[in-house]
């Protein structure tokens, strides 16, 4: 009989303790039946889901792409070569009318040009006679109107240079590549 009291007691004891503790101080104070908030396995498949819906975009953004005709540009006039003196820039559009680019006379005659686009970030770049430089306000950037390439600032790359021909009075832009 002793043995079926403490049977009866152990079995009273932690019902009655459940009852008394709060929320906080129970062991797992969650209920396994009211969790059916999302299971491992449906995380896992909607992870897999968007990471999947992710590639198709970037697939699919690649493809209409590659659609795209590629941007081609012929000949193209910058003015007259009467119109730069030597030591000096002729600001013009190339390769579409919202692309800025610079051509500069050099003191020996020979003409060179640069698109008129900060490497660091896309600020406009201007020469400046005074100093014989190519400058970009915006983070003091400074290039080298021989070469193209960055002297001092935050830019690391040269200016892509736009190549020139010249027939006896005209001066064209044939294509713009990087910088050699």
């Amino acid at each position: 009989m002793i043995s079926d009291n403490r049977a009866q007691n152990a079995r009273t004891v932690p019902q009655q303790r459940r009852g008394r503790l709060t929320r906080w101080k129970a062991e797992f104070p969650y209920h396994w039946d009211a969790d059916d908030q999302i299971s491992r396995r449906e995380l896992i498949r909607f992870a897999v889901m968007a990471s999947g819906a992710l590639f198709a975009a970037t697939a699919g953004v690649a493809a209409l792409n590659s659609l795209k005709p590629q941007q081609t540009v012929s000949r193209q006039a910058i003015t007259a070569t009467a119109n730069v003196r030597r030591g000096e820039a002729y600001y013009f559009h190339y390769p579409t009318d919202q692309d800025e680019a610079i051509l500069l006379q050099r003191q020996n005659g020979s003409f060179v040009a640069y698109s008129g686009k900060c490497t660091h970030l896309s600020c406009a770049v201007y020469y400046d006679k005074a100093s014989d430089k190519l400058l970009c306000p915006c983070h003091d950037g400074v290039f080298d109107p021989q070469t193209g390439a960055p002297l001092a600032g935050p830019p690391q790359r040269s200016l892509p240079r736009i190549t020139v021909s010249q027939d006896s009075t005209m001066l064209y832009a044939i294509e713009e590549g990087p910088n050699a």
